[in-house]
């Protein structure tokens, strides 16, 4: 795996490793179809994801409305001044998605969609080789993201979950309890655990 750039100079809580399996899992997903992304913050997943996409002639769809998660807000734990739109009052991760792909080069692979990822989803019919789902980390918002975009995975296709955290001492529980829900649904069965990412397989 060769990067177009220096991923530790992209703001993210992927690990290396974990961006090594996405990146995999998408090379071997996306010459079946378009990959979708939940969650992009900066871009350091749609770098994996993307680079996956460029290699294998296909695209990334990258959902999210930049406005940050939960623990992005200030006074949170993973609040970045940097990211912080004094006019707008909120947060803004967008230029720097932006930046991220135009000093990647994947301005023609990865395709961002703005907006709220339910708002997204509810008119979406394209069937997708490979979900990731890394968005926000209430329980709400982690089910809503899978109930809405998960019936999109085509057969063979894959799931992936990111800061999946069976031990709660260790993260929130919500990606927990969406990747057990996948797995009691009969729908998915796992292929591969990296750290905090599960790599599932739909049936």
């Amino acid at each position: 795996m060769h990067l177009p750039l220096d991923i530790d100079s992209v703001k993210g809580f992927l690990d290396p490793a974990e961006g090594r399996a996405l990146h995999d899992a998408a090379l071997a997903a996306a010459v079946r179809g378009p990959v979708l992304e939940i969650g992009a913050y900066c871009g350091k997943s749609a770098v994996y994801l993307g680079t996956a996409c460029r290699t294998a002639g296909s695209v990334l769809y990258s959902v999210d409305h930049h406005r940050g998660s939960e623990e992005n807000q200030p006074g949170w734990e993973y609040h970045d001044a940097e990211l912080w739109d004094h006019a707008a009052g909120a947060m803004d991760t967008l230029p720097f998605l932006r930046a991220t792909l135009r000093r990647a080069g994947l301005e023609e692979t990865v395709i961002p969609i703005v907006g709220r990822s339910a708002a997204v989803a509810r008119f979406w019919t394209t069937p997708l080789a490979m979900l990731f789902i890394d968005g926000g980390h209430t329980l709400e918002a982690a089910l809503e993201d899978y109930r809405a975009w998960a019936p999109h995975v085509i057969r063979g296709g894959t799931l992936a979950i990111h800061d999946v955290f069976p031990d709660p001492a260790d993260g929130g529980r919500p990606p927990f309890e969406v990747y057990t829900r996948a797995l009691a649904s009969d729908l998915f069965e796992e292929v591969l655990g990296v750290k905090s990412l599960r790599i599932l397989k739909r049936l």
